[in-house]
C-alpha cells in the first residue's frame, strides 16, 4: 500500500516535493493528517491518499504549530468529512481521540508496547501526562494487575480517557484524573508508585522532582522523555543524559540510566529522546 501511495504522488508531484510529503502524513483511524506549505499540493496528496487508505474518511492539515499546555493545533479540513473526532485501533486497544482537541502521535506506538512491556505484577504507576490514556490502557491490557494514576490538565482529553478505560475494560485499573500533574501528587500521589511516566518533553525537566516525590522511598523507575537539538557530531541522547543527571544531582537522588535511545526525529536537529531511569535512592527531603 506504501508503494501504490508513493507511485500515486510521484505521478501527481514533482520530484522535489515528493519524499517531504511522503514522510509528513499521519494517520489516526480514519483521519490521515498530512503536513505542508503548499495548499494546493496538499489537496492533491488528500485525494490520493483517499484513493489508496480506501478506510480514510478525513483528510485534515495543521494551520498551526502544536502549542500550549493542551498541546493541541489547529486542523484544516482538505477533503473527505469535516471532523475531527475518530476511533483508532493500537495493541488491540481501541482510542477515541479528538486530534485537533487532544494531543495524539500513533507513531509513539512502539514506545507505548515498550513501555508496557517493561511493566511488573503487581506495580503501580503514575502517568503525569496521559492525554487520552494509551500509555496507561497499553500497560494495564497487557499486565493486568496494575494499578496506572492517569493524570492530564486538558478536560477533553481527560474525558476521552475515562470513555477509552470503559471502551477497554480497564477498569479499576486505570484512574483518569483531572489537573496538574504537581498538585495532584503533592496532595494525592506522594510516596506510592513504582514506575512513573513523563511523556511530555516540554514539561520533564521541570517536573522532575514531583516524578521523584512520587515514587516509594524505596525508589522505582522513571520514564523521562525529551526533545533535544543536536547538529554535527552532537549525540541528542548525550546532551539530554547530561541535563537530566545535572538535575538529579541537585535534587540529590540516587539513579542510574538504564536504557536511552532517540525515539524519532522531530525535525530539522531535533530528536525526541527517552531515558529509562532507574532511581535507588530518593532524597531525604522526599
Amino acid at each position: 500500500m506504501r508503494k501504490r501511495l508513493r507511485d500515486k504522488l510521484s505521478e501527481a508531484l514533482p520530484s522535489e516535493q515528493l519524499n517531504e510529503v511522503y514522510n509528513s502524513f499521519d494517520i489516526v483511524g480514519d483521519i490521515a493528517i498530512i503536513k505542508h506549505k503548499n495548499i494546493q499540493n496538499a489537496e492533491v496528496v488528500a485525494k490520493q491518499i483517499m484513493a489508496v487508505h480506501r478506510n480514510i474518511k478525513t483528510v485534515l492539515t495543521p494551520i498551526t504549530r502544536i502549542t500550549g499546555d493542551f498541546r493541541v493545533r489547529e486542523l484544516k479540513l482538505l477533503v473527505g468529512e469535516n471532523k475531527t473526532n475518530t476511533c483508532h485501533k493500537e495493541s488491540g486497544c481501541t482510542f477515541k481521540v479528538d486530534v485537533e482537541k487532544c494531543y495524539f502521535s500513533p507513531r509513539l506506538s512502539y514506545e507505548h508496547s515498550r513501555i508496557a512491556g517493561l511493566v511488573k505484577p503487581g506495580e503501580i504507576v503514575v502517568n503525569m501526562f496521559a492525554g487520552i490514556g494509551c500509555f496507561s490502557i497499553i500497560m494495564s491490557k497487557i499486565q493486568r494487575r496494575t494499578k496506572v494514576y492517569s493524570i492530564d490538565i486538558n478536560p477533553i482529553a481527560v474525558k476521552c480517557m475515562e470513555e477509552n478505560v470503559i471502551v477497554n475494560s480497564v477498569q479499576g485499573q486505570v484512574f483518569p484524573l483531572l489537573g496538574d500533574a504537581k498538585d495532584i501528587i503533592q496532595t494525592k500521589l506522594h510516596g506510592i508508585a513504582d514506575r512513573v511516566l513523563m511523556p511530555l518533553p516540554e514539561k520533564s525537566l521541570e517536573y522532575l522532582r514531583y516524578a521523584l516525590s512520587t515514587l516509594k522511598k524505596t525508589g522505582g523507575w522513571i520514564h523521562f522523555y525529551d526533545f533535544q537539538h543536536a547538529k554535527g557530531n552532537e549525540d541528542p541522547v548525550d546532551k539530554t543524559k547530561v541535563t537530566v543527571a545535572e538535575k538529579l544531582d541537585s535534587l540529590g537522588a540516587r539513579y542510574k540510566f538504564v536504557n536511552s535511545r532517540v525515539i524519532r526525529s522531530t525535525g530539522p536537529n531535533w530528536y525526541q529522546i527517552v531515558i529509562d531511569i532507574h532511581v535507588t535512592m530518593l532524597p531525604s527531603k522526599f
